[in-house]
This record gives C-alpha cells, structure tokens and sequence, in this order.
C-alpha cells in the first residue's frame, strides 16, 4: 500500500508543477483535465502525509521513551504513544478506502425511474409517495429535480414517473436505491382495515453525456402525437408528445410532459442515452453495472430491498438488515439515516476483498 501511495504522491507533485506551465496554461482543455485529475488524489495526498507525521511522531516517542528514565515523563510518553498506534490505525483504514476503486460514475447525475409493481392503485399511490422522497432528498442536497415523464393514474398516483436530478454525487449516493420497494400499509380503499402489500421498483442510471454513448441519427425512428396526459391549454391540442424508439437496442423512450415538441425531444433523448450507456456497462461489466431489468426485477413483492411498514412506523433495508421506526421522517427526505449506513457497509465490503 505504501508503495502505492508514494507513486500517488509522486504524480500528485508532477501534475501541481504542471498546474503552474506555460504549457499547460496555454491550453484550456488539457489545464482542465490536469486540474481534475490534480483534485482528485488531492485528498488521498492529504491523508497519506497525515499518516506520515502520526509515524513519524509513534518513531520520535518510542526513541524518548527509551532515553527518558523520568517515571513521570515515561508515563505521558506511553499515554501519547497508545493516542498515536489509535490515530495510525484510523488513518490507515481511511487511506485504504480512498485507494478502492471509484465508481466513474459517483459524480454524474442520475435519472430515476420509478414504477408501479405488483398492487394495482395502491403500488401507484406509494410510487407517488417515493417520488415526493426523493424530491425532497434532493432538495435538502440542493440538487435540481427535472420531471422528465409521468403516467399519473386519477388518484394521485403514478404508473410510472421518471425524473433527473442534477447535483455533484448524485449517483454515489441514489445508486442504492435501486431495486423493489415494498409497501405495507391499509389503503384508503380498505374498508375492512386489512393491511395490503404492494411493490414499486426504482431504477437510477447515470446521466449519460454525448461523450460517453454516440446515437446515430439514423438509427432513430422519431413519432409525435397528441399528449394524453393533463397539463395546460395547448398540452392536448398540439402533436408535442414525442416517442423515441432506437430500432437497433428497441429501447423505447416517451416524453409529453412538456407543450414543446423540441424540449419534448431532448428529454426523450436524455433518458435514451442513459438507458443505452447502461446497457453498455451491463454488457461490459456485469459484475459492476448490472442490467437494468436486473435492478428493478419483476415488480414481484419478494424481490424487495426495503420494506415501508406504516402500521409500524418501520423501515426496514434488508440488505444490511437495517431497521428504523422513523418512517414518516425517512418518507420526508431524510434518507441520509439509511444511505450512509449503506455506504459504510459497502466500504467494509471493498476494504475485504482488496486485502
């Protein structure tokens, strides 16, 4: 590991005297990428030196100790080496979590997809009560929340609603929660008060650039049509509904959320090309990016990664076996109290397998 850091730092002090080259300066686009690059390991150059100076400083108290004949003095000596062998530790497992491999995706932002599953109204109602979660995670990360398509049934709920979030992370931390969500809880429909369980399944992609998945236009069969959903004056009057369809992958992408058939379009596209770029990283890394049927599975209530128990005020991830009776908090945005455990368990995770 050391070695390893040592090269890192070597770089680290390469890329900081390129910073400041006229040949650099001159152009912009490789200053930006050496910029980039320069803050990236920053923190993992940080951390490095502060693990040097807690060695230096166990070195410089274990030669005191052996010159020292002071009682007292050898007493604070041994007090300062056990604080320091306690610094050491810490400072070594933070380092070798800054050394397993990032996802290259953790900093982009992310589409969510969020549909009804197994449960009929009520499985529509619980995705709008996700929907409002997330949006209200995102805005107390103020991240921007972008409706992208919503298939709203007449009780306020949703069929299916997909919606970018913009904001540095985003995919870090909305990654986990792909898969099933599961609902237990008495509908409003329930006349008799029995408890009914229902299924919603989210999907989170990486908001793909132009850069990362080129789409040739010929292979793109565009139709427009009348919207069908609710919306202003013009909504159902004009063909500004748009459906994409990329005859060689038959993924299919459908926007009329908005009355203008071009902005229609780009968000039909956005949504495409995130789709594709996932389909990609499936293809080339199971293992990391997995398909995205797999990440949302059937619909089916056993396929579950968390479970909302509202008789209980519960919320259960199954995954870390996580619980909290906190349900109405969570609901309300306060998703930080089950990401962050989720993340910490899949840094335990990483830390074993690179050992």
């Amino acid at each position: 590991m050391l070695e390893r850091l040592d090269t890192v730092e070597e770089r680290f002090l390469q890329l900081e005297a390129a910073l400041v080259s006229a040949e650099v300066l001159a152009d912009q686009k490789v200053y930006q990428q050496t910029a980039k690059e320069h803050s990236d390991i920053a923190p993992i150059v940080e951390q490095y030196r502060a693990y040097k100076r807690i060695r230096q400083g166990l070195r410089e108290n274990q030669e005191l100790l052996e010159l020292e004949s002071d009682p007292e003095m050898r007493d604070l000596i041994r007090q300062e080496l056990g604080q320091l062998k306690k610094e050491l530790e810490t400072a070594e497992v933070d380092l070798k979590l800054m050394l397993v491999p990032k996802d290259p995706n953790d900093d982009k932002n992310v589409i969510v997809e969020i549909r009804a599953g197994t449960g009929g109204d009520e499985a529509a109602l619980f995705a709008a009560d996700l929907l409002r979660m997330y949006t209200r995670y995102a805005e107390l990360r103020r991240w921007k929340v972008e409706l992208l398509d919503a298939h709203p049934t007449g009780i306020g709920g949703f069929k299916e609603v997909v919606f970018a979030i913009n904001g540095r992370g985003a995919f870090s931390r909305l990654k986990f929660e792909r898969g099933v969500h599961r609902v237990q809880r008495v509908p409003v429909t329930e006349s008799q008060g029995r408890i009914h369980t229902s299924a919603v399944t989210v999907a989170v992609l990486p908001e793909a650039e132009d850069v990362d998945v080129y789409i040739d236009p010929n292979d793109l069969r565009i139709d427009v049509f009348r919207s069908s959903g609710p919306g202003g004056q013009s909504v159902n009057t004009t063909d500004s509904a748009v459906r994409v369809t990329h005859i060689p992958s038959g993924l299919v992408v459908i926007c009329q959320d908005e009355k203008s058939q071009h902005k229609n379009k780009a968000k039909a596209l956005k949504v495409l090309r995130a789709r594709l770029m996932d389909q990609m990283q499936s293809e080339q890394d199971a293992r990391i990016a997995q398909d995205r049927k797999s990440q949302v599975g059937s619909g089916d209530r056993s396929e579950r990664i968390r479970t909302y128990n509202f008789p209980q005020n519960r919320v259960t991830d199954h995954r870390i076996n996580l619980t909290l009776y906190k349900l109405e908090t969570i609901l309300a945005g306060s998703l930080e109290e089950v990401i962050d455990p989720l993340i910490a368990s899949f840094q335990a995770e990483a830390l074993k397998s690179s050992e």
